[in-house]
Formats: structure tokens, C-alpha cells, sequence
């Protein structure tokens, strides 16, 4: 059992994130926020996959104002997505969203951070600091205005994790001391509905920035590898970053990003998290490699089999193996599973048989066990 880092909860909505909640998944919305009908419809897509928490861009006022009418449209709780204009932030928090995330390298003016934090403790309304490499404040320019230009900030010379000397001020310091001066300034309002995100695109950075910032406060993290790549490249950074976290009990709520549709995003923080046994919702599918003794099309049957369970939410472990001899041996763990021969296939449930049919028939026969266990699954949660 992962132990997880004991966090001071927060309530996105009627989400609660950190405490003993399950680590919620996330994602954020590709469309103009200003098109309402289409953010809508992307956000109840990704509904219906599961995802917990969903964040929309604001990039101007009228994409502010939009946010009323999207959260009045969908049910799970909406975060608006602030970089530059405290102005932005207010308004959101007037439309009623759920959550704010504001960019600490970006708004640096205190007494606008204030304005919002005041407006944001009247409502209630959580703050996410979202710190991320790619736009920290210039070195020494943590909490000032003016006198820096973007191009000469000295951020991008700060050595990255494992590369500093002893004493020598790093990228992970600059990072933990960016969201500590904005918690500083929450704190100083009385005001501790707090999530912390420390996000970069190198993944010893990110790593190191969220130990040391877990070891500093009591506040729920936001954990992500930023700008990740393509659904391929991108999953496999974020799993990797994710999962050092996640398994060391860091972590309430994770957001995989991804050059790519939202729903990729959805589907790869639950396979994340289900890897590391900290959430089961849905089905999980193990599947052999395939070798020289496999005398059946093992890529094609799987990617069939985890198409046709793919929209059933019911945690069930499903195997595909190649190999009779050792199929049902090698996938005992599973709920059910199907072994495929030349002609016929076994069917199993925790490495029992259970019969041998045709491979005609193989796919209906398997899907008539994985229905089986469902609804077994579902009566024993509606008996308690």
C-alpha cells in the first residue's frame, strides 16, 4: 500500500482533493472558452469518460464572462485558468467557477494578487498556484514589477535538478521559492483553500520542486510534467514523472497533459493511477507481448477486446493471451480472460478454466464472463 502525504483538504466544487479522497484526474478544455456550446460539448465528453475536474482558458474578458453560462451547462466543478490580468480573475470569480488558478511568474503585483484573494475568500472559491517553468519570474524578480525583460529573466541558466553545485541556487529553488511567496501572500489574507502545482518539462525538476515543496506545506498538489508532447511521447513523460510521485505518496489530483484531444489526457491519468493501484474506475486490460508461440493475431484480438470494454465502468481486470499452455498461469490475476489457439480459445476466470469454445465464438464468450463478473461486481457494492 502507497502511503499517501497527509494534505489539508480542499473542496473544488463538490470535489474534495487532498485528505483521505481518492487522487482525482483532470483535464482542460482545447476549445475557444468564448464558444460556449463547443467548451460545453468537450466538457461533456469528457464527463462521461470520467474526468473529475475541468479547467478552461481566459485568455480576455469575454471568455470571462463565458464562464457562467459553461458551468451552468455541466456538473463537474469548472477552474479558470489565469495568467496575466488580475481583472480576468475577479470577473471569473463572479461568474461562479470553482476554482482559480493563477500564475505566480505572471501576476506579480501584490496588491492585485489581493484583490482577488479578498474577492475569492468572500466566495469561497479555492486558488490553484500554479507555478511552471516556462514562465517564473525573472531571477531575483520573485513578487516585482517592471525592470526585467523575458528575454534576460536568467531563468533559462539556473541549473536543473542534479546539476547544482553545493549552495548554488537552482531551478527547483527558484520554482519552490515562486509559490512559497504566493502562498505567503494567501496566507496573509487569512486564506488557506490552497492547491499547489510545480510543473516543468524536465522531469527531475519537477520531481525535486514537489518533494521539497510537500516537506514545506500542509496543501493539496496539483501534480503534471508541463508542454509533455504528443499522446505517445507525452504519456510516457508524464508516467514516468507521475508515477515517481504518486508511488512516494505525493500527489491529490493529476492532470496529464497532452498535445492532443482532452480525452487522452482522461485516459492516461487513469491508467496511472490504476498501474499503481491507487484508483479502479473502469476496466483494465493485460495483454501478452505475443511471441513465436502465439498462432493467433494477439495485437488485433487485444485492441478488438479493449474496444468492446473500453465504456464499461465497472472495475474488472480482463487478460488476452496468446498461448494455451500458458495463458490462464501467467494472467491468474485476472477476473476473466481469454486464451486463443489455432481454432479455439479457452476462456478463464482467475487461471480457472471455465470452457474451450471456437474461435468463432471466442469474443461473445468472453464478453458473456466479463458481463458476468460486472453485474457480480455491481450487486456487491448495491448490497454494501
Amino acid at each position: 500500500m502507497i502511503k499517501r502525504r497527509p494534505t489539508k483538504p480542499v473542496y473544488v466544487g463538490g470535489v474534495k482533493i487532498g485528505g483521505d479522497a481518492p487522487i482525482t484526474v483532470q483535464s482542460m478544455t482545447k476549445t475557444d472558452t468564448r464558444d460556449v456550446k463547443a467548451t460545453v460539448r468537450q466538457i461533456k465528453e469528457l464527463e462521461a469518460l470520467g474526468c473529475e475536474i475541468i479547467r478552461c482558458a481566459v485568455p480576455d474578458m469575454a471568455a470571462a464572462q463565458a464562464l457562467g453560462e459553461i458551468k451552468r451547462q455541466i456538473k463537474i466543478p469548472l477552474v479558470a485558468d489565469i495568467h496575466f490580468h488580475y481583472q480576468l480573475a475577479l470577473e471569473a470569480a463572479r461568474q461562479g467557477v470553482d476554482c482559480l488558478r493563477l500564475n505566480p511568474g505572471n501576476l506579480r503585483d501584490r496588491e492585485q494578487v489581493r484583490q482577488v484573494v479578498r474577492l475569492a475568500k468572500e466566495r469561497q472559491i479555492p486558488i490553484r498556484i500554479g507555478v511552471n517553468f516556462g514562465s517564473l519570474p525573472p531571477v531575483d524578480g520573485i513578487g516585482k514589477t517592471g525592470g526585467f525583460s523575458r528575454h534576460l529573466d536568467m531563468v533559462n541558466r539556473l541549473p536543473k535538478a542534479g546539476q547544482a553545485k553545493a549552495g548554488e541556487y537552482s531551478a527547483v529553488d527558484h520554482m519552490v521559492a515562486t509559490g512559497l511567496w504566493e502562498i505567503s501572500l494567501l496566507e496573509d489574507e487569512d486564506f488557506d483553500l490552497i492547491k499547489i502545482s510545480l510543473k516543468a518539462f524536465d522531469v527531475p525538476t519537477t520531481v525535486e520542486a514537489y518533494r521539497r515543496m510537500a516537506e514545506l506545506t500542509p496543501y493539496p498538489l496539483h501534480l503534471g510534467i508541463t508542454e509533455a508532447g504528443t499522446a505517445y511521447g507525452g504519456s510516457v513523460r508524464s508516467a514516468v514523472g507521475l508515477s515517481v510521485m504518486l508511488y512516494e505518496g505525493i500527489g491529490d489530483t493529476i492532470r496529464v497533459s497532452l498535445s492532443d484531444e482532452p480525452h487522452e489526457e482522461v485516459k492516461a491519468g487513469y491508467e496511472i493511477l490504476k498501474s499503481l493501484n491507487l484508483r479502479q474506475k473502469g476496466m483494465t486490460l493485460v495483454a501478452c507481448p505475443s511471441c513465436g508461440r502465439a498462432d493467433v493475431d494477439i495485437r488485433k484480438l487485444a485492441n478488438a477486446v479493449d474496444a468492446l470494454i473500453k465504456g464499461m465502468d465497472v472495475p474488472v481486470k480482463v487478460a488476452v493471451m496468446g498461448c494455451e499452455v500458458n495463458g490462464p498461469g501467467e494472467a491468474k490475476d485476472a477476473d476473466v480472460g481469454i486464451a486463443a489457439g489455432v481454432g479455439r480459445a479457452i476462456i478463464f476466470r482467475k487461471g480457472q478454466k471455465v470452457r474451450v469454445v471456437p474461435e468463432a465464438e471466442m469474443m461473445t464468450a468472453l464478453m458473456d464472463e466479463v458481463n458476468k463478473v460486472a453485474a457480480e461486481r455491481k450487486a456487491a457494492v448495491a448490497a454494501g
